[in-house]
């Protein structure tokens, strides 16, 4: 098989999965987020996301970085194939973007040199760091043209398959933080 239908067939098998555990995935993120708060403890300035439904939910995690006086950043999708960043500040001073996800308004972030680590959401992850997304290259595009940014891929358990099917472009994560529902937050380093 072809490696778009294997991306594929990836996709639907990890959407069957958030509603398997769907009861399960705000304790998770929960756990992960306040796992991940710890961990980002040495870094200033921190590329995060606003989480769709099914993504691990993060915005506790934005905002609490936020209220610390980091600068935390978010993507904003500006066409059929760039994002650029802007600062969060609150939920008040978001409007409704691209895919109907939430996006902060404001000037584009544009100090790369000052960015420490970006917060990465996949459709499913693997050992080496590999990411399925979900078929755009929003994030591809714009963490290959900033490659000194250091990557962490943030997933539910299930999300961490034993191999995620690659293509050149393809950006690797360098670390990868899920939980592990019997010991908590684990992180997968390449």
């Amino acid at each position: 098989m072809e490696i778009t239908g294997e991306k594929q067939l990836l996709r639907r098998r990890v959407r069957d999965d958030k509603r398997r555990y769907e009861n399960l995935l705000p304790q998770w993120s929960a756990t992960i987020a306040e796992q991940l708060y710890g961990r980002l403890s040495g870094y200033q300035t921190v590329m995060a996301y606003w989480p769709l439904g099914d993504e691990v939910d993060i915005r506790p995690l934005v905002e609490r970085l936020a209220a610390d006086g980091r600068t935390v950043l978010l993507p904003v999708v500006v066409g059929d194939d760039r994002m650029e960043l802007r600062r969060f500040v609150s939920r008040t001073a978001m409007g409704e973007g691209a895919f109907h996800i939430l996006e902060p308004l404001g000037e584009p972030f544009i100090d790369f040199d000052l960015l420490d680590v970006a917060l990465v959401p996949g459709m499913a992850f693997d050992a080496q760091g590999r990411r399925l997304g979900r078929g755009r290259g929003y994030y591809d595009r714009f963490l290959a043209s900033h490659p000194d940014i250091y990557r962490i891929g943030v997933c539910f358990p299930f999300q961490c398959v034993e191999q995620v099917p690659a293509e050149p472009h393809d950006v690797l994560m360098d670390e990868l933080a899920y939980i592990k529902p019997s010991t908590g937050i684990a992180t997968c380093l390449r």
